[in-house]
């Protein structure tokens, strides 16, 4: 069961990646209405309950959506809720939730996030210089920030890495590639899952990998243990 905490016909992002399958951020701004927490609480306990009388299973609520889910306010209560509902009608469910990990430092943010059976932060290069190129972060942003927020996880989180090739970013590439190993081994998550693109992206040329070459990226990582999960 997917959750958007964002605008149903619009897109709030402080990324605006060169991949993503929403579009650019000024194409997305016509709706900047945010659901509050109560909506939220209201329609997922509808959905829930509908869903557990009509016996249909849910293995997951993962919030996701148009953008970055942790950019609403009321994000921390959200979670909060949907744990409560959670236990009322799916105790075995898992809740995920899909982040840039941008927020990871704001303190409510964070502890809503350690709440989550699976927070899935995301880092698709290790330095702001390449980040700018494939990410495009609107406002401050540095790498070495959100490696010091992922680092408060303790490895208790997955970290999520997009794999591309475009004129100006290459995953493959010794500038991004080692380095960024350096970074999961230095933060030893407890999962990492590398994928590439599969959907129509906002910019031009970009070149996707297939399974097999990034299974051959990241073989040093699971030589030494590491538990990756790939996406072609």
């Amino acid at each position: 069961m997917g959750i958007n905490l964002l605008p149903s016909k619009g897109k709030i992002c402080n990324f605006d990646c060169i991949y993503c399958e929403c579009g650019w951020n000024k194409d997305g701004r016509s709706d900047q209405t945010l659901p509050s927490a109560s909506d939220v609480k209201k329609a997922l306990e509808k959905k829930l309950s509908e869903c557990s009388k009509a016996g249909i299973p849910i293995d997951s609520i993962t919030f996701s959506g148009d953008g970055e889910p942790t950019l609403n306010p009321e994000f921390s209560e959200i979670i909060r809720d949907t744990i409560e509902l959670r236990g009322l009608y799916y105790p075995k469910s898992l809740i995920s939730v899909l982040s840039n990990a941008t927020m990871i430092n704001k303190e409510e943010v964070f502890e809503a996030l350690k709440l989550v059976d699976n927070p899935i932060l995301k880092l698709d290069a290790p330095s702001d210089e390449l980040t700018a190129r494939i990410n495009q972060p609107q406002g401050d942003y540095h790498v070495a920030d959100i490696i010091e927020g992922l680092a408060r996880f303790n490895g208790n989180f997955v970290l999520q890495t997009m794999f591309l090739r475009s004129s100006g970013f290459d995953s493959s590439s010794p500038e991004v590639l080692g380095p960024w190993m350096d970074i999961v081994r230095k933060l030893r998550p407890r999962e990492i899952m590398v994928y590439t693109i599969d959907r129509p992206a906002p910019a031009e040329g970009l070149q996707k990998f297939t399974e097999e070459q990034m299974r051959s990226f990241v073989k040093p990582l699971i030589d030494e243990g590491f538990k990756i999960q790939i996406k072609a």
